[in-house]
């Protein structure tokens, strides 16, 4: 079936009243009962944080035009605006979504930009509100290369990744517990995704899919929640600064590359792991769980007599 590529739009933009309005329905929830937690100052950031997300990703847009532009000619096929070349084009670019993400937790020049979006230490509906400034300061974009190089126009490209943002806003909740076995199978989900927000050793670096949670059963990065959740990052943010939540990474970064003692250090801490140091004065998540293990396989103390 023909598709008029007219009729493709940014569902972001259609869904932006309806995420405010599932907010306050849950906001009253938190107050009816103990199934989320909201806190106002923290709530105001993650809304500061979307509103300058959506005007940056406005000024910014022309980067992914131009990345198009740049790599037209070379694409393999220009494919059809046809149900299922939309349908595989939601599949490749939660595939692409789900490796972005990944280094996005592995490598500090990427975490620069993603680490505003897990600051909260709470885990609400507004916490898919608050979304990071930075990414033109990123290779983001070049895991979409590849899509744009297969002949997945840019039009569907926008259509489908607005698509996977509507979808990963509802996970964002402790309102809802597990859902039935099969779908908790195939598809991300609250509990999945509590598990990637959270900071206990077992859980860092776990579940990075959009959508689809098979590419993280597929590619050992599944981690399925069995204990409750502490929310944040691992050295938390004290502060409800947009500014701060945007750039304080960038600028831990700035300071750590100007006492690098040599190329390879510079590289290190800019391409490395979060937590990656010279002298192995800090943590990265490896270690964290590396220590949290060791701490397991320690047998009981024997009680006393």
């Amino acid at each position: 079936m023909q598709i008029d590529p007219g009729a493709l739009f940014n569902p972001v933009q259609l869904a932006t009243p309806a995420f405010i309005g599932l907010v306050l329905l849950e906001l009253v929830y938190a107050r009816l009962t103990e199934g989320a937690r909201y806190e106002a100052r923290d709530t105001l950031t993650s809304l500061l944080m979307g509103l300058g997300s959506v005007i940056v990703g406005a000024a910014f847009a022309f980067m992914f035009v131009d990345l198009a532009r740049l790599v037209g000619p070379f694409r393999v096929i220009t494919l059809p605006f046809t149900l299922w070349v939309i349908i595989a084009c939601f599949v490749a670019d939660d595939f692409a979504y789900y490796w972005w993400h990944r280094a996005s937790h592995r490598m500090r020049w990427l975490w620069a930009n993603h680490v505003g979006h897990h600051s909260s230490q709470h885990y609400n509906l507004s916490t898919a509100l608050r979304q990071p400034w930075t990414g033109a300061l990123t290779p983001g974009l070049l895991f979409k290369l590849p899509l744009l190089l297969l002949g997945f126009p840019l039009s569907m490209l926008v259509f489908v990744g607005g698509l996977n943002l509507v979808y990963q806003f509802w996970i964002h909740t402790e309102a809802i517990g597990k859902l039935p076995r099969p779908f908790e199978f195939v598809f991300n989900t609250p509990s999945h995704h509590r598990v990637h927000h959270a900071v206990n050793p077992h859980y860092l670096d776990a579940n990075y899919a959009g959508v689809f949670i098979l590419w993280d059963r597929i590619f050992g990065s599944f981690v399925a929640e069995d204990e409750k959740p502490r929310y944040g990052i691992v050295k938390n943010l004290y502060s409800f600064n947009p500014l701060v939540v945007a750039s304080h990474e960038w600028l831990a970064i700035a300071a750590d590359l100007r006492q690098a003692r040599s190329v390879k250090e510079a590289l290190g801490l800019f391409l490395g792991p979060p937590g990656w140091s010279a002298d192995g004065s800090r943590e990265t998540s490896d270690a964290i769980k590396a220590r949290w293990r060791a701490r397991l396989s320690q047998p009981a103390s024997a009680p006393a007599e």
